[in-house]
């Protein structure tokens, strides 16, 4: 199993924040291009328990992939949860969660608990292209969240994503 941790802190109340994650499609500002990103189901205008979404996506080197998600656990205005149930992962969790730091500034947290199939040769491919891949979608998604809640103070420096260490295990 593999986990992969990012945070942001936004100069956006919690609510305006929360409600950008909570409509699936979104999901597409966050998404880098290269992946040709694109759901194919029908969407509400805001997620709920057991609301399950399937994409279409295709991953350089590992090619087109359907991808099923339900989302699950949620916690109006603080968390919730994307499960693969179908897509190119043995397994994935990724937990979505907002703190609150001030009126006008919400900590989000994103942490993703998956793993590749295929044993041992998972295990590589994870080290040699996966991990870093991984990494460069959420340093997008960073960056996208950057551009549509820009920090308010002009002089403080772009914070670069908080990255914890990968563990594998």
């Amino acid at each position: 199993m593999h986990e992969l941790y990012r945070e942001i802190e936004l100069d956006a109340p919690c609510e305006a924040i929360w409600d950008f994650i909570a409509t699936p499609r979104n999901l597409n500002a966050l998404t880098p291009p290269e992946l040709q990103f694109r759901i194919i189901t029908d969407l509400p205008d805001t997620m709920h328990n057991g609301l399950t979404i399937l994409y279409h996506i295709q991953v350089p080197i590992f090619g087109s992939h359907r991808w099923l998600t339900e989302i699950k656990h949620i916690r109006e205005g603080i968390s919730f949860v994307d499960e693969q149930r179908q897509g190119p992962y043995r397994f994935w969790y990724h937990y979505h969660e907002i703190q609150r730091l001030g009126p006008r500034r919400c900590r989000m947290v994103d942490r993703v608990t998956y793993a590749l199939p295929l044993g041992p040769l998972g295990t590589f491919v994870h080290r040699l292209i996966v991990r870093n891949m991984l990494g460069t979608i959420f340093d997008y998604r960073h960056q996208k969240l950057l551009e549509l809640y820009p920090p308010t103070d002009e002089s403080a420096p772009e914070q670069p994503p908080v990255i914890a260490a990968a563990r594998d295990g």
